[in-house]
């Protein structure tokens, strides 16, 4: 399918669309990229260490970009943006006429100016400079989004955040990154179409910071109109080699959806479809 850039999907009327582009926690789960999800082929939600790979598996290009909203700076969430910055500048937008723009809370745009010094020092710092970071809490985004940043419960150390983004057409849609049950995401699902949500890891885990298999069937079932859509998930996947925890899925209320790389949702004007 030929990619369709912003400005023609406004001109031809396309519907909203969300790609999850990887679906797998820190681990790698067999046959799962690092958790990322794509809305209109142009905004990226995290930017992951598979960025790259999962963009060509999905036909897209990364000059298409023209937002990057992190969740939070742990690696498996930005440690792929040196990659895309460096891929941009060699390769698909050598003239440098697509801007990108970086949506992140305070604290952001530092660390990944640290990281990309890191991965290749001087090599990005031209390009750095004509990238724009936004940290205000709302703002808007091309092609009729706005979105919102919302606390979540997670390490403070990694300014971890949520997303709220609205389109004109009436779309919305909430990215939580990952968080652990709190009130703050709670809050945001409640007003949302559908929600992203993270299940990080197995149900005998103790843990605060990730949603565990039980507190996504709680959270589904508080919230029946609201289509979940499991990412950053344990599960391994179909796939070569051998299991990495378990390729059992647990069992999920109706209005879950056990996320698969590549799964995609389309907006038709009243709810969310899953796209085959």
């Amino acid at each position: 399918m030929r990619w369709v850039h912003d400005a023609e999907r406004v001109s031809v009327g396309m519907a909203p669309r969300v790609d999850l582009l990887g679906t797998g926690n820190a681990f790698l789960p067999r046959g799962r990229f690092h958790s990322m999800a794509l809305v209109d082929g142009i905004h990226l939600i995290d930017a992951s260490p598979t960025a790259l790979a999962s963009l060509r598996r999905a036909g897209r290009s990364p000059a298409d970009l023209r937002s990057v909203l992190v969740t939070h700076t742990h690696g498996d969430h930005v440690f792929g943006f040196p990659f895309l910055l460096l891929e941009r500048r060699y390769i698909s937008d050598r003239e440098g006429l697509h801007p990108l723009t970086v949506v992140g809370a305070p604290g952001v745009e530092e660390r990944l100016r640290s990281l990309c010094a890191l991965a290749y020092p001087g090599s990005l710092d031209a390009l750095l400079d004509q990238v724009t970071f936004l940290t205000t809490p709302t703002g808007m985004l091309e092609g009729g989004w706005t979105y919102k940043m919302f606390d979540v419960h997670h390490d403070a150390a990694t300014v971890p955040h949520g997303y709220t983004l609205r389109h004109v057409d009436g779309a919305s849609v909430v990215h939580g990154g990952d968080t652990g049950p709190c009130a703050s995401f709670e809050g945001a699902v409640a007003g949302a179409a559908l929600t992203v949500v993270e299940m990080g890891v197995p149900e005998w885990v103790p843990t605060e910071h990730h949603h565990r298999p039980s507190d996504v069937v709680a959270l589904a079932e508080r919230h029946p109109d609201v289509r979940f859509a499991v990412t950053h998930t344990f599960v391994d996947d179909d796939g070569p080699g051998p299991v990495t925890v378990t390729a059992d899925e647990p069992p999920m209320p109706a209005n879950v959806h056990l996320s698969s790389d590549g799964d995609a949702w389309e907006w038709d004007g009243t709810e969310w479809t899953p796209l085959q």
